[in-house]
């Protein structure tokens, strides 16, 4: 199962996770209490081991100024949240090496989200970003054998059954973990990465997950 922790602000928190298990990182770009600036981004993913994916979040940015900011802070890829369109996209993927595209649940964008052209598609609540949780059975409108990130008010305590409900191939997480709007709590990042890892381990009998966890590597990633 693979982890993604979001909204990481400070050279400590990435550590933190990456220390609990994450397999990525996200900074957020877009306006938001969480806003980072590339050259910070930049500073904390130098340190970082390479097998760990970066990724920075943009909503309804210029695809040129996602391809520059992914590239000055030195990211493995970019994370859309917005209104982009499929010729965005496609833009930003050529040139990033690596996308994951996010839609609402239940949108009608999501049945046609192969356009895109990302390399994962994140699901989140009808209302992006707001770290609520929506009616999972929303997110069956996903095309099937796509490698699906699912969002959206996940906790320590209800991921386990989001995973199991959704069957999802990762599972992305920001205020679910933290002690307050930009700090990540030791022990709740610890608590989701092992209960998402748990119930990744309890598909393994009877869900083959769509992709190595480490497929973006191989990508260019």
């Amino acid at each position: 199962m693979f982890v993604k922790i979001c909204g990481i602000t400070s050279e400590d928190d990435a550590l933190l996770a990456v220390a609990m298990g994450a397999d990525a990182l996200g900074f957020v770009f877009a306006p938001s209490s969480r806003q980072v600036a590339a050259g910070h981004v930049r500073d904390i993913v130098r340190r970082l081991p390479p097998e760990i994916l970066t990724l920075g979040v943009f909503r309804d940015e210029a695809p040129q100024r996602v391809v520059e900011q992914v590239q000055t802070a030195g990211l493995g890829g970019a994370q859309l949240h917005g209104h982009e369109t499929p010729e965005d996209a496609r833009f930003v993927r050529a040139r990033v090496g690596f996308l994951v595209q996010a839609f609402p649940a239940g949108a009608d964008a999501l049945r046609r989200s192969d356009e895109w052209g990302a390399d994962v598609i994140l699901i989140d609540s009808p209302t992006p970003g707001s770290g609520q949780v929506f009616d999972w059975s929303l997110a069956e409108g996903a095309p099937s054998g796509r490698r699906i990130l699912l969002a959206g008010g996940l906790t320590p305590d209800n991921v386990g059954d989001a995973i199991a409900r959704v069957r999802p191939w990762g599972v992305d997480v920001s205020s679910g973990v933290e002690s307050s709007p930009g700090r990540k709590d030791p022990r709740k990042v610890r608590a989701f990465v092992a209960a998402a890892k748990a119930a990744g381990e309890d598909l393994e009998h009877d869900h083959a997950p769509t992709g190595a966890l480490y497929d973006w590597q191989e990508e260019g990633g």
